[in-house]
C-alpha cells in the first residue's frame, strides 16, 4: 500500500479569494514504512502573501520570486500522487488548494480526487478523541512524537510530523529490526544463535482464553477503525 503525507502553505486562507499555494511537501510510505522517497517544491504565486500567513510559515515574497509556478510543476507532482492515498490533516484545506491549482490550468488535469483517494487525520482524530483537541500539536503531545523543530509551520516539516503521528495513531510502525547499526555505518547483526539441547521436555503450549481472545479482536477493530480498514492482521487471518 502505497501512501503520500501530504501539507501545503499558502498565501492566505481562500482560494476564492485568489490565495496561493507556495509551498508543498509530501512524504512517501509504503506498507507502514516510511521510504525517505519525499516532494518538497516552492512555488512562485504571482501574488502577495498575507501578513498574518507570513507569520505562520515565515516564507516571504522575496524569497519565492525565482521559484517555479504550480503549472510548471503539476505533471511531475501528479506523477509522484497518482494511485496513492494522500494522507492529510484537515484535508478539506489542502485539498481545496490543489483542486483551485489545477482548475485555474483548466480540464486537463481535473481534480485530486481523479489520481488519488484522501484520507483526513483530522476526521480519524475527531472519531478516536472525540471532545478533545486534535491539532496536530495536540496529537504530537498525545503520540509523544517530537516536533520541537516546529518552530514556524513548513509544508516538508509538517508532513514528516503528520507521517510520524499517522503511524503511531493507527498502531505504530510494522519494522522487524534485526541488527544494529556500527559506527562505520554498516548494519551488523545482535542477535546470537544458541544451541538449545534435544532432550530438553516439549515446551508446554498455553492457549489463549475466551477473553484474551475477545481483547484481540477488539484491537483488531480498533485498528480497523483507525486506519479505514486496512488492518493487516485481519486480512491475514486472527
Amino acid at each position: 500500500m502505497r501512501q503520500i503525507v501530504l501539507d501545503t502553505e499558502t498565501t492566505g486562507l481562500e482560494p476564492s479569494q485568489g490565495h496561493r499555494i507556495i509551498e508543498i511537501g509530501c512524504v512517501e510510505v509504503r506498507d507502514r514504512r516510511v521510504t525517505g522517497h519525499d516532494y518538497h517544491q516552492y512555488l512562485q504565486p504571482d501574488r502577495e502573501i498575507d501578513d498574518g500567513a507570513i507569520e505562520v510559515h515565515g516564507i516571504t515574497n522575496e524569497f519565492l520570486e525565482d521559484k517555479p509556478r504550480f503549472e510548471d510543476v503539476v505533471k511531475d507532482f501528479i506523477e509522484y500522487v497518482r494511485g496513492s492515498e494522500l494522507v492529510i490533516h484537515n484535508a478539506p484545506f489542502d485539498v481545496g488548494f490543489i483542486n483551485h491549482e489545477l482548475a485555474m490550468m483548466g480540464s486537463e488535469w481535473g481534480q485530486i480526487e481523479d489520481h488519488c483517494r484522501i484520507l483526513d487525520t483530522l476526521a480519524m482524530a475527531r472519531d478516536l478523541h472525540p471532545g478533545q483537541r486534535n491539532s496536530l500539536d495536540a496529537l504530537c503531545k498525545r503520540y509523544d512524537v517530537d516536533n520541537s523543530a516546529r518552530e514556524l509551520h513548513g509544508a516538508l516539516l509538517d508532513a514528516r510530523i503528520l507521517a510520524d503521528v499517522y503511524l503511531a495513531m493507527t498502531g505504530g510502525q510494522a519494522s522487524l529490526v534485526l541488527g544494529a547499526e556500527s559506527s562505520d555505518g554498516d548494519q551488523q547483526a545482535t542477535e546470537t544463535l544458541q544451541r538449545v539441547s534435544s532432550d530438553r521436555p516439549p515446551l508446554k503450549v498455553i492457549l489463549a482464553s475466551e477473553a484474551e481472545l475477545r481483547a484481540h479482536i477488539e484491537y483488531l477493530d480498533s485498528i480497523d477503525k483507525a486506519s479505514g480498514d486496512q488492518c493487516r492482521w485481519r486480512s491475514t487471518g486472527e
